[in-house]
């Protein structure tokens, strides 16, 4: 055996980074396994919420103040993708060094794989190491679901991570699926001046949330010239020209083509569990395929965790830190913290603007039973808002009538994902909603929005 620990953590997202330091300094050994040497820090640093938000506040700028012909578009986005290069690649040795140099785990790159449930082998480019481990975290993450497609596996079909890393700007692009990742990368690419195309299955825009609120989405983002086709799904993928490539559709109203330079598929994610060989390991997975884990976050095995979007809990980095608070309590703390504690979870997606949402949709409440009274206000009434040029959007709060308490708050508009975390920690504390709306805020802020919202209920 070439190491022994008290805890192996296999990934270096969100959970397990945060969790090794703060492990080594309770006295255990502690060893991080990461694949690859372009993943320290984890997929959101890497190849997820940074990057991709970067791109899009450089894409917004672009939208709001123009940016002149094509030839300026495409140096601008090639200084995006570098500068979003520059910020990612420093924060990944900033993240190697916090968790390597500073707190004294132990970083191993390579490939792990159960032999026993104590016993892991991870092959590096020097050979093969066994580790044995007391405690093993799983905290691999999700990767994108490639769809069942003929011709898929051609040169211009990207997933999000290969787009993050596409140099030229394309003139045409179409994105297979209407779901939030499939809109922000819509949304960064129809800032930078590319003709995109969004390709649905579904007959309903985005169904998750109230309808009033996917209408209004879908009028921004059409204004900002992206195509939206619903019931629309793609037969087949083939090249045609040196740049360009088909798509067949089908849709109600029959066969169709797309042709442009490239596409981008955004149809949902599945656990990062290859080449784990969870089976030597007899850990349980869910029928989806992500690790089984109970409200503390334990599989089958009693000495064996999964952290972050692996267990198939809300795929967002801040679920996996409080996937580490949970871990952290379980082990070190009252043990009373669990998944259940997670009433209030802020949701934001970074369209232009950014639709941010907490609690129940109005659709929700209704179904629950719930007697609500429900009051909306678009953003132009803000002042703020014309401050910014940024005037697209509606807010929509839903209050139960009985107890007065808010129950749920969507906002789509400027700095809507500053806004949803203050009305989050309002929601946490249980309070009627007229403490919120008889809360002093500064002026002019879009927050204060909340003011004159919470007036009309």
């Amino acid at each position: 055996m070439d190491h022994t620990v008290d805890v192996l953590i296999i990934g270096f997202g969100k959970a397990g980074k945060t969790l090794a330091p703060y492990l080594a300094k309770q006295g255990l050994s502690v060893i991080v396994v990461e694949q690859s040497s372009q993943m320290y820090g984890g997929t959101c640093i890497n190849v997820g919420c940074i990057p991709t938000k970067a791109l899009a506040h450089q894409s917004h700028l672009i939208a709001q103040y123009g940016l002149g012909n094509t030839e300026a578009r495409q140096e601008r986005y090639a200084q995006a993708i570098l500068e979003k290069d520059e910020l990612v690649t420093m924060l990944r040795g900033k993240n190697l060094k916090m968790v390597n140099e500073q707190s004294g785990v132990t970083v191993i790159t390579g490939k792990a794989s159960f032999l026993t449930d104590h016993i892991v082998e991870i092959k590096t480019q020097d050979g093969t190491i066994l580790v044995e481990a007391s405690r093993i975290l799983i905290n691999t993450g999700a990767k994108p679901i490639i769809p069942d497609i003929p011709g898929i596996q051609n040169s211009k079909v990207y997933t999000s991570t290969e787009l993050l890393n596409l140099g030229k700007l394309p003139e045409r692009m179409a994105i297979i699926g209407g779901g939030y990742i499939g809109l922000e990368f819509a949304s960064i690419y129809a800032g930078f001046g590319t003709e995109v195309t969004i390709l649905e299955q579904g007959a309903t825009f985005l169904p998750r949330e109230d309808q009033d609120i996917a209408s209004e989405v879908r009028t921004v983002l059409e204004q900002k010239g992206i195509r939206i086709e619903l019931q629309s799904h793609v037969v087949q993928i083939e090249d045609i020209e040196k740049n360009e490539v088909q798509l067949d559709l089908s849709s109600p109203d029959g066969l169709k083509e797309w042709r442009g330079n490239a596409v981008l598929v955004a149809t949902g994610r599945a656990a990062n569990t290859d080449g784990l060989n969870i089976e030597a390991a007899g850990i349980q997975l869910t029928a989806r395929g992500f690790i089984q884990v109970d409200d503390k976050l334990q599989t089958n095995k009693q000495h064996v965790w999964a952290l972050g979007d692996v267990n198939g809990g809300p795929q967002f980095t801040y679920i996996s830190l409080d996937d580490y608070r949970i871990i952290k309590d379980h082990w070190f703390g009252t043990g009373l913290r669990t998944t259940s504690d997670r009433k209030t979870v802020p949701t934001s997606v970074f369209i232009d603007p950014p639709l941010s949402r907490v609690g129940l949709s109005e659709t929700e409440a209704l179904q629950q039973g719930y007697d609500i009274r429900v009051v909306k206000l678009p953003v132009t009434a803000s002042t703020r808002a014309r401050q910014l040029k940024q005037t697209d959007g509606l807010l929509k709060a839903i209050v139960d009538s009985k107890t007065e308490q808010l129950l749920g708050f969507t906002m789509f508009g400027a700095e809507s994902s500053e806004v949803v975390n203050i009305v989050s920690v309002f929601m946490n504390s249980s309070q009627p909603y007229t403490v919120l709306r008889d809360t002093i805020f500064t002026h002019p802020s879009m927050s204060e929005m909340l003011n004159d919202l919470l007036n009309l209920v």
